[in-house]
């Protein structure tokens, strides 16, 4: 399928690795021209060689903070009013109930509600003054079932849930779209980091802590960063011009609900 944005911007967010790299890696495909932002100048740089080499698109590092001040306003000088908006950041701690202080919530919202709201408000004038754009959020499976040890992300996420669920419906007659993608456990390094906690706490292999959490799971598997960023494409796409603030979950059906 021919995604119609072939020669569009996009900025994506810690897209070094994991699922920011696989939706900076689908939206190249498409022909998409990127800004790639992500903490580890090493590894994003070889992120970006790689999608060069393979997609023949233009491709703009930016190794910085996208959570700080500072961080975010490089990362916008680079993209320069981009058509598309990929947010990212990775999840707090886990950890029980009584662990977390007013600093960590703080820490919490600043990276994962307060970061891609800045980002949002600085991108979305342009793209309604354009007549287009498509942001997608990537937020997670716990704002629609909460998982307990990830409180922070829990409290964090849903509020950024909220402020898309009206902003979006605001920004959609100027031809620009919002939604945000709610991933279930793939296979990064975010799962393994997980399945290591739960072999040290429970005294198993991480083979069989991994073994543990796929049987979770009603595909039996964890998903992978490519089929995450095909998602992201096709929402950044234009035949997705009418999915406005909506919540779309890639769980492997993890997430028992009906609605």
């Amino acid at each position: 399928m021919d995604l119609g944005i072939k020669g569009k911007r996009a900025l994506v967010c810690a897209s070094s690795k994991g699922l920011g790299f696989g939706c900076a890696a689908a939206l190249a495909e498409a022909g998409v021209d990127l800004v790639m932002n992500a903490r580890g100048a090493e590894a994003l740089e070889a992120a970006a060689a790689d999608l060069r080499s393979r997609f023949g698109v233009h491709v703009q590092t930016v190794a910085a903070d996208v959570t700080t001040e500072d961080g975010r306003a490089e990362v916008l000088a680079a993209a320069a009013s981009p058509d598309i908006l990929v947010t990212n950041a990775g999840g707090p701690p886990p950890g029980q109930w009584s662990d977390w202080d007013r600093d960590d919530f703080i820490a919490a919202l600043d990276a994962n509600m307060l970061t891609p709201i800045a980002l949002m408000k600085a991108c979305l004038p342009a793209m309604m003054d354009r007549g287009w754009g498509r942001i997608v959020n990537i937020t997670s499976q716990s704002v629609k079932a909460p998982i307990a040890v990830l409180g922070l992300s829990n409290a964090a996420r849903t509020g950024l849930t909220g402020y898309v669920a009206g902003t979006s419906r605001q920004v959609a007659p100027s031809g620009v779209t919002i939604n945000n993608l709610l991933p279930g456990i793939h296979a990064t390094d975010r799962a393994e980091s997980l399945d290591q906690g739960v072999s040290r706490a429970q005294n198993i292999s991480v083979e069989d802590a991994k073994a543990q959490r796929e049987a979770t799971i009603p595909a039996r598997r964890y998903g992978t960063a490519a089929e995450f960023g095909a998602t992201c494409a096709f929402l950044c796409s234009q035949h997705a011009g009418f999915i406005v603030g909506q919540n779309i979950l890639l769980d492997g059906g993890a997430t028992n609900a009906t609605i």
